[in-house]
């Protein structure tokens, strides 16, 4: 509400300047430092004072005394050197809660695609590719609940590096045929089993260079897609998107396609891109020096202050297309722009009916995806330059609304906390024991799987649940520590701005105080008992509210509960589902406060002990729908 109240105030000043004076202004709006001075300011007449050669005070003046009436807003005031403040009609505001508002207002037309996880299918997922689900979920989570039409994509490299290095070692280390591999698959944790297989075929390749001939053949055998170790490859990518699509299912992450390598290749999708760039002279073929006979893009279109730029590789001499080439082709497809579309089939249907399909070679389920307006790539930071080329790709091609709406949406890595290595059973060097964090490296074996962790924070959320509820069942006590735990991962993940280095703590994590999820969870949690304790009540008297909320405090605490909305807005225009998780928190400790200043279930004015159930409820459907964004489960009991 307090969203849609900015928006009407500001679109009303902007409208009445028009009208005035005849400029066509953006109004800014501000939250005044103190709440003195009201909800909302705005310095817009300092941005006039210029034009109308007025000082900024006399404009605001002028503006204050010929604004016409504002639905809920009770005055505007002169401050300062020509702020104008903002005080809201708190009963208003109050009334509108009570009747539920009116949804979100939908930004701009047209779908967003949000494509992130892509996690090589060659192994376990690990705490590293978690910060970029949880992160693209919660964004995905926060768009849709802008009321933006969101399609998730999920890249899966099934003919990449990774994958043939684990067919590899299937093939070559463990001389193991098509049926033996199958069997494995049909067991239990075969993500985990290719992990160390991962980890052998690596360190193998570092005893005995000369092996790695063996990926060469591999890659050729399995982009061939043709013969018993392309179907190796397809079987052990096939069955390892499985095993990553239930680990992440288990954070309340769902997707709606996944987009394949395979299928980019056999439907020759780059074949389609590279004519366009060679058409419209985006890349060129080098003739001399260290890039002969590869097809590059010139390092200017990627800065055009520094032509001395190293030119980017698009099309190795040998023929082959580079990652960045593909990723170039993949960007077209998503907004509509590469003439090819990939076919579909059902993976997999979700708990609450939600359809999960798969690129395939043939037709089988009548599906559209792709056609965004705009697009979000989650990948780390590690690959801006990259993401960079791609986007210089579609402008070289004169795709520019295309360009400008590619959006890579970066982050910085995930640590392990000395700590919590040694919880985990890693073993350190002192050197590392004494670093503030420790990287983890797929291809060393040194990390956490992604279900481990999970597990471990399972198990130590059960051990505090059980001793705190002893009356409830195992299975209740199980589904609390399941969210308990659930709810601590993701607010780590979420509480840190992308641009910061992680060290995941597990002590850190799952406190019941300070910034986490437990203590987010625990105080909807006690919203929810005060409400039951109280048990059925009336609604409060809307004529009762203008009286209440004249005391500042109830006003503030209305305030803080009503900023939602305001909160979401702020993350999305920042691109920080950080800023999110810190009004989650903020709203537990405003909770607290309310809470310590007005105990409900002991106040004896009936007309005040309705209205304080009322504002708790208030508090009770804020944190659900907080937490519905940040995807964080509220469990029925702590």
């Amino acid at each position: 509400m307090l969203q849609q109240l900015e928006t009407r105030i500001g679109g009303a000043v902007s409208q009445h300047i028009l009208i005035r004076y005849g400029m066509d202004v953006v109004v800014a709006m501000e939250q005044p430092k103190q709440a003195a001075f009201g909800e909302f300011a705005t310095p817009v007449a300092f941005g006039l004072a210029k034009q109308l050669r007025k000082p900024p005070r006399a404009i605001a003046e002028e503006l204050v005394a010929e604004l016409p009436s504002i639905d809920g807003v009770a005055s505007l005031e002169v401050a300062g050197g020509g702020y104008i403040n903002v005080r809201l009609d708190r009963a208003a505001l109050a009334l509108a809660a009570l009747r539920g508002g009116s949804p979100a207002v939908t930004e701009g037309d047209g779908k967003v695609i949000v494509e992130h996880t892509n996690i090589n299918p060659n192994k376990a997922a690990h705490i590293g590719h978690l910060r970029n689900a949880v992160l693209g979920d919660t964004f995905v989570r926060m768009l849709r609940a802008s009321g933006q039409t969101v399609e998730v994509q999920n890249y899966i490299d099934n003919t990449g590096v990774q994958v043939a290095d684990v067919v590899v070692g299937f093939h070559h280390l463990e001389k193991k045929s098509l049926e033996e591999v199958r069997a494995l698959v049909a067991g239990e944790k075969f993500d985990y089993y290719c992990w160390d297989l991962y980890a052998r075929i690596s360190q193998y390749y570092k005893d005995n260079p000369e092996s790695l001939q063996w990926r060469k053949d591999m890659l050729h055998e399995i982009e061939s897609g043709e013969g018993e170790l392309a179907a190796l490859g397809t079987l052990v990518a096939d069955a390892i998107v499985e095993c990553h699509l239930n680990t992440m299912l288990r954070l309340g992450i769902v997707y709606d396609v996944l987009p394949r390598e395979s299928e980019i290749l056999h439907m020759q999708f780059w074949a389609s891109a590279f004519k366009q760039l060679k058409e419209r002279k985006a890349i060129y073929f080098e003739t001399e020096g260290k890039n002969k006979g590869c097809w590059v893009m010139p390092g200017s279109a990627f800065d055009s202050n520094r032509e001395d730029e190293d030119s980017k590789v698009i099309v190795r001499s040998n023929g082959t297309v580079t990652y960045v080439g593909k990723d170039i082709a993949y960007q077209m497809w998503k907004f509509g722009l590469l003439g090819k579309d990939f076919h579909y089939k059902l993976l997999r249907t979700y708990g609450d009916g939600h359809p999960l399909y798969v690129a395939t070679g043939a037709a089988d389920a009548p599906v559209n995806f792709g056609r965004g307006r705009k697009v979000f790539n989650v990948i780390d930071s590690r690959q801006s330059y990259l993401q960079d080329v791609v986007v210089a790709g579609l402008n070289a091609l004169g795709y520019d609304e295309a360009a400008k709406n590619s959006i890579h949406f970066s982050y910085e890595m995930v640590a392990l906390s000395p700590r919590t290595c040694i919880e985990m059973g890693i073993e350190l060097s002192d050197e590392d024991a004494a670093r503030p964090y420790v990287e983890v490296s797929g291809r060393k074996g040194l990390g956490v799987k992604a279900d481990d962790l999970i597990d471990k924070l399972i198990d130590s959320a059960l051990a505090e649940v059980a001793s705190r509820n002893e009356d409830r069942s195992a299975d209740e006590q199980f589904a609390t520590a399941h969210a308990i735990a659930i709810g601590a991962l993701r607010y780590f993940l979420l509480k840190f701005t992308r641009n910061t280095v992680i060290a995941f703590d597990f002590q850190e994590a799952l406190s019941f105080t300070g910034e986490t999820g437990p203590y987010v969870q625990y105080s909807a949690v006690r919203a929810g008992k005060i409400l039951s304790k109280a048990g059925a009540h009336d609604a409060p008297a809307p004529e009762s509210f203008a009286r209440l909320l004249a005391e500042e405090g109830l006003w503030q605490y209305l305030l803080a509960v009503s900023k939602t909305d305001q909160a979401m807005a702020s993350a999305l225009a920042a691109g920080e589902p950080a800023h999110m998780a810190r009004y989650a928190f903020q709203l537990a400790q405003q909770f607290a406060n309310f809470y310590h200043d007005y105990p409900v279930i002991h106040e004896t004015d009936a007309e005040k002990r309705s209205f304080l159930l009322w504002m708790t409820a208030q508090f009770r459907a804020a944190f659900e729908r907080t937490a519905s964004i940040l995807g964080i489960p509220i469990p029925e009991f702590m």
